[in-house]
């Protein structure tokens, strides 16, 4: 069934590369279809990948190859909610050590140029606390690429480094 909304991401050339990529990265994830241009377009040729039905973190997804016009950047990105450290590093690196590159504050972007946020469940309770232990966390992430859990709860504690 064809959701009622759904997002659509574009690509220039290599969208079925990208939901691979994402499928072998989350979990409840997968390419649910790959969709031919049953004629020549803009951005490819008769035959060639148009789109790509993909289910990433359990939400439906379209990828579109596009062609070259337009770049994704940081005014959208996706947040994934870590449970542990564990998590966090596993989704972190699976994107940076892949052709991406790590920013501040738990975002990164992968190869293809699509902004994630991982980010653990821990810093939102810490900042939803208000007050002392969200301005100390606050802080801390602050100075942080990937974030780090045990510094995060650190510096709520008051303990330096």
């Amino acid at each position: 069934m064809i959701p009622k909304i759904q997002p659509c991401l574009w690509f220039d050339g290599n969208a079925e590369a990208a939901a691979r990529f994402y499928a072998e990265t989350f979990p409840d994830s997968r390419i649910d279809a790959v969709h031919t241009a049953p004629g020549d377009y803009p951005a490819g040729e008769k035959g060639g990948v148009l789109m790509v039905e993909a289910t990433i973190l359990g939400m439906r997804f379209l990828l579109l190859n596009g062609g070259p016009a337009f770049k994704f950047d940081e005014a959208i990105s996706f947040q994934v909610a870590t449970d542990d450290q564990t998590e966090t590093d596993r989704y972190w690196n699976a994107i940076v050590d892949n052709g991406g590159q790590p920013s501040a504050c738990g975002w990164c972007k992968d190869r293809y140029g699509l902004s994630w946020q991982i980010t653990p469940r821990r810093l939102t309770e810490l900042m939803s606390q208000g007050g002392e232990p969200a301005r100390r966390a606050f802080e801390a992430m602050m100075t942080m690429t990937k974030i780090d859990i045990a510094a995060l709860d650190r510096a709520v504690e008051g303990v330096a480094g």
